[in-house]
């Protein structure tokens, strides 16, 4: 078998999975439970003399028609994802940049939630040795994929099923008629709210009929919804101007190797400072347990060394990145100190984890480093407003 058929081949099987993962991902969102075979599964790993434990009778397993209904959810974030890739892919052909078609990553967990996916990524074969075609095929991906994501927002925010609807998903609810939130919340905690970001606040502010506007926590359970929300979050990602993300490319384009090398590890540092800011604080160590102390500033320790893992690659030297390190815990502890209230965002702590480690903060440099036409750089403008309406502070807030 030909190398090329073998890969088309391989990237058709994880297509396949991945409709299929998406799809169940996305009925565990909606429905809020696990398939019945995952649920029997789980009994024979018990062992036979096991009793089989008996579900709650509001709680209905999923099957294949929870399965099909997660379609709502698997075709429209799968169908962002492939323009975004697609526009990654058509114009990297045009400028006569050999490039792969898309591989998508399979991630189902059965046990808790997830999206079905780490998402999809194309092969670049070949060296791209101009900065105007980097920015021109790190812009093609977030854009194509942001117009998209508006599609099914717009979609998902005008269409909207009666109010009714949540009903058939918490049945436990519908004894309190729609009145529901006065009384279904008195103990939120495990519940999982989606937080805004400018575009999405337009969404629900101006688009949406207020009579249907779904509940905060039930936000989850439109599958539109959530899939034009987590288009917009993964696009933001993509966008932060650091290393070889679209944003990075987006950046060195619009810049340069130079100044990208000064600009990329400051916005590094706040990103990363910001994600961790309210981890610990001056007042956490202001005890008179010795025991509780010393265990304080073990993971201390541990979180200094995870970030000198981060900043490693931002300079030639280790020493600079532990004085970045340094610098980032010191001025988290001045600003919790100054205002407690301030908090950042811990869940981005693992995509800083991946940038530093792997992605890299800097950017290869090109051999040709023509300045950008203004078009481009209106196109840049673009894209950092876009990055900016679509970025959530706190993406997912869980009620504790």
């Amino acid at each position: 078998m030909q190398s090329s058929t073998r890969t088309y081949i391989i990237q058709a099987v994880l297509f396949v999975l991945t409709i299929i993962t998406t799809t169940m991902a996305g009925a565990e969102w909606m429905y809020g439970n696990i398939f019945s075979f995952v649920y029997d599964f789980a009994y024979l790993l018990m062992g036979k003399g096991a009793e089989k434990p008996v579900t709650d009778e509001t709680v209905k397993l999923l099957g294949w028609p929870e399965f099909q209904h997660g379609f709502q959810f698997s075709i429209p974030f799968l169908a962002i994802l492939t323009i975004h890739e697609f526009g990654h892919y058509f114009v990297a052909r045009m400028h006569q940049v050999k490039v792969t078609l898309p591989y998508y990553i399979p991630l189902w967990f059965g046990i808790s939630n997830s999206i079905g996916t780490m998402g999809a990524f194309i092969r670049i074969k070949s060296v791209v040795r101009s900065r105007l075609k980097f920015f021109d095929i790190g812009i093609a991906g977030p854009l194509a994929g942001f117009i998209a994501a508006l599609v099914v927002l717009w979609y998902g925010f005008t269409h909207l099923p009666p109010p009714e609807y949540i009903f058939s998903i918490h049945p436990e609810y519908a004894r309190f008629g729609l009145s529901y939130p006065q009384f279904a919340y008195e103990n939120a905690s495990g519940n999982i709210a989606l937080g805004d970001n400018i575009l999405f606040w337009l969404f629900k502010t101006y688009i949406a009929d207020p009579a249907r506007l779904p509940h905060a926590y039930e936000m989850i359970h439109y599958p539109y919804i959530f899939a034009g929300y987590l288009a917009l979050f993964f696009t933001s990602l993509n966008l932060i101007p650091i290393g070889q993300l679209d944003g990075g490319h987006i950046l060195y384009g619009l810049i340069g190797k130079k100044r990208f090398d000064i600009v990329a590890p400051i916005l590094f540092g706040f990103f990363a400072f910001y994600a961790g800011l309210g981890l610990f604080t001056a007042e956490s160590f202001a005890t008179g347990n010795n025991a509780v102390f010393y265990e304080r500033f073990f993971y201390l320790a541990i979180y200094i060394y995870f970030l000198y893992i981060c900043f490693k690659r931002a300079s030639d030297s280790p020493m600079t990145g532990l004085m970045l390190s340094l610098i980032v815990v010191v001025g988290q502890f001045a600003v919790s100190y100054i205002r407690p209230d301030w908090q950042g965002s811990t869940g981005f702590l693992p995509f800083i984890f991946i940038l530093g480690r792997f992605l890299g903060i800097r950017h290869p440099e090109t051999d040709e480093n023509e300045p950008l036409d203004a078009p481009r750089i209106i196109l840049g403008i673009c894209a950092l407003i876009i990055f900016i309406i679509s970025f959530s502070p706190t993406p997912f807030i869980l009620i504790e």
